[in-house]
């Protein structure tokens, strides 16, 4: 007596009858399509036994082998029918007549396509869409493809060029002009303001000082040479001078603490005759009470408010 060769489910013998290995386990056919056979995502009817399995990864189809069949004496082992296909796509199953584009309908079976918030999208639709056009020659900017955004603007690599030279600026440093972007050695020999200190290219930053521009580091005392970008300066003619070597060289002095007037903090100094005063030094020489605002005499190098001149 033969040793029994029964479905796995039902118990009902698979000799003469096609089956299928589900882990190592024999089916018969109507319990497989019960019990394994996936829904179709789209018109949610069974995908039958009869349909190979193909994997959708990356727009790309994998095809995946099926489950191992084990044959057996007297037994037909069934193998899938040609141009019968089921297609997955992150954890769904489709029909390969139901794998169609959203939008146009188009079947996506053996083309490129995306998934737009579950529906899928063929690339056609997607990128008429969703994509943006290349600012210079106003095609589609493919997914996938190397592109340059800059500005709100998107541009294919090989049509983002510089407009002196016309070649490709790819990851190079650019610098825009208006709505022309430049090379750096097309905008150097070309566009860019010369430094009023060495004559060379200025490209970034820098500083402006009566009507002229400078690179920062060129931008320095005419005394004691220490750069002036960003400090506190005075000028003496055409000159730029740190404070330091302007108080030292040219400031004349308070007449009240023998310190320098700069013109610096308020800026403000009371001047009469040949004397100068900070303002908060402008005060009686007897008795300290300011004279800002107020009516003074002089008393030959003093300075005295009324009160201590109506004393004398």
């Amino acid at each position: 007596m033969s040793d029994r060769f029964d479905c796995k489910n039902c118990n009902e013998s698979l000799y003469g009858r096609k089956y299928i290995q589900v882990e190592d386990s024999p089916h018969c056919v109507p319990c497989y399509d019960r019990l394994h056979a996936h829904t179709c995502q789209e018109c949610k009817e069974l995908i039958g036994h009869n349909a190979k399995l193909v994997k959708m990864k990356n727009s790309v189809p994998e095809e995946t082998p099926t489950d191992a069949m084990r044959p057996s004496a007297s037994c037909e082992l069934w193998t899938p029918c040609e141009g019968l296909a089921e297609l997955s796509y992150e954890n769904r199953h489709y029909h390969s007549h139901c794998f169609r584009c959203f939008r146009c309908d188009r079947s996506l079976a053996d083309e490129p396509f995306t998934s737009q918030e579950d529906a899928l999208v063929c690339s056609d639709c997607f990128c008429n869409e969703f994509s943006s056009k290349c600012l210079a020659c106003d095609k589609t900017v493919m997914p996938g493809s190397k592109l340059l955004e800059y500005g709100g603007s998107t541009w294919h690599e090989d049509c983002f060029v510089c407009h002196g030279c016309e070649k490709p600026i790819g990851a190079e440093a650019f610098i825009p002009d208006k709505d022309n972007y430049y090379c750096v050695p097309c905008y150097e020999g070309r566009l860019a303001p010369r430094c009023h200190h060495c004559k060379k290219a200025l490209t970034k930053g820098g500083v402006t000082y009566k009507e002229e521009v400078w690179h920062k580091e060129c931008f320095s005392c005419t005394g004691c040479k220490a750069q002036l970008a960003g400090q506190p300066f005075t000028s003496q003619g055409e000159s730029p001078y740190c404070v330091k070597c302007f108080s030292s060289l040219y400031a004349k002095k308070c007449a009240g603490c023998n310190t320098a007037i700069t013109g610096f903090g308020d800026g403000k100094y009371i001047s009469f005759e040949d004397r100068q005063w900070h303002q908060p030094c402008f005060k009686c020489s007897r008795c300290s009470v300011s004279l800002v605002g107020s009516g003074f005499f002089p008393d030959r190098g003093q300075i005295l408010c009324a009160d201590c001149n109506n004393d004398d």
